[in-house]
């Protein structure tokens, strides 16, 4: 099995890059078309289990669209032969301070593109502001 193959990096990342514009803006539709569309794709948030599609797409349809802005630091996708990848990411909102958000996907490819099959997102205090 070939690790980070240059190309299926290069696909994951725009990938990526779409979800993290679509998070910030708020375009739900969006969001909603790079998770896949099964009862089997899970997302655990910082305050919600949400198993299945259904209860992934009803909470980001009842997400608060303001305070959304974000910064993420250490992006690391790290893909395995050409179907599968994780993306890891580390991210800071001004209304957090002194804590780091940590996000986790898992995206496979398939006939219709790269979709996110189950994510990870928490947040803690941040290691590096602790004295």
């Amino acid at each position: 099995m070939e690790i980070d193959r240059p190309d299926v990096v290069a696909e994951v990342t725009k990938a990526f890059e779409i979800y993290e514009r679509a998070l910030v803006s708020n375009d739900v539709d969006t969001l909603d078309a790079l998770f896949r569309d099964d009862p089997r794709t899970i997302r655990y948030g910082g305050t919600e289990n949400l198993y299945g599609y259904g209860e992934i797409k009803s909470f980001r349809a009842g997400r608060p669209s303001t305070n959304l802005e974000r910064k993420i630091a250490r992006t690391v996708i790290t893909t395995y032969g050409s179907d599968t990848a994780i993306a890891s990411t580390l991210f800071y909102r001004d209304n957090a301070r002194g804590k780091v958000g940590r996000q986790m996907q898992t995206w496979i490819r398939f006939p219709e593109g790269w979709r996110v099959v189950a994510a990870h997102v928490s947040v803690i205090n941040d290691p590096d502001t602790a004295t």
